[in-house]
């Protein structure tokens, strides 16, 4: 890290907009995610029933799926062009507010915008509450629109 400490780094990244790279939503990445969680439901896990009785024409990702996927949309990990400075240590440390205004319907390809909004420090670091929408490409609405809180330390 250079001179500039984690606050100010922070600091200089709010309302700076941030668009990721597009992802392909998989019936496989669908089918890992309803093992790991337990929630078999058909709508998600059944593409012939989804098809046939779904009212989204098919099978739809679970929406904590999409929600998992918020870091890695954000670009949190992006080594190249990181979303957030580079710190020491970096954990989510909640959400406070998620709203799921449209389903992602298996194969599609999702995104996410992201900005930071708010950057306070805390011991031995910084929280950061950026605002996140999950994009659905050639969706009228966002999958998921959520305000993430990181926490960064140094």
């Amino acid at each position: 890290m250079s001179d500039k400490s984690l606050i100010d780094d922070c600091r200089d990244r709010i309302d700076q907009q941030r668009v990721g790279e597009w992802m392909q939503v998989t019936q496989d990445m669908v089918n890992l995610f309803a093992d790991a969680t337990h929630d078999h439901q058909w709508i998600h896990t059944d593409p012939e029933r989804a098809k046939k009785e779904s009212p989204f024409g098919g099978p739809v990702a679970h929406g904590f799926l999409t929600l998992s996927m918020v870091p890695v949309l954000m670009g949190a990990q992006d080594e190249h062009e990181p979303f957030l400075p580079p710190a020491k240590l970096i954990v989510n440390y909640g959400l406070n507010k998620v709203r799921f205004p449209a389903a992602v319907p298996v194969d599609a390809r999702i995104r996410g915008v992201s900005v930071i909004k708010q950057v306070e420090e805390i011991a031995g670091g910084a929280q950061v509450i950026a605002q996140c929408s999950v994009e659905i490409d050639g969706g009228e609405k966002p999958a998921c629109v959520a305000e993430v809180v990181f926490r960064l330390f140094s």
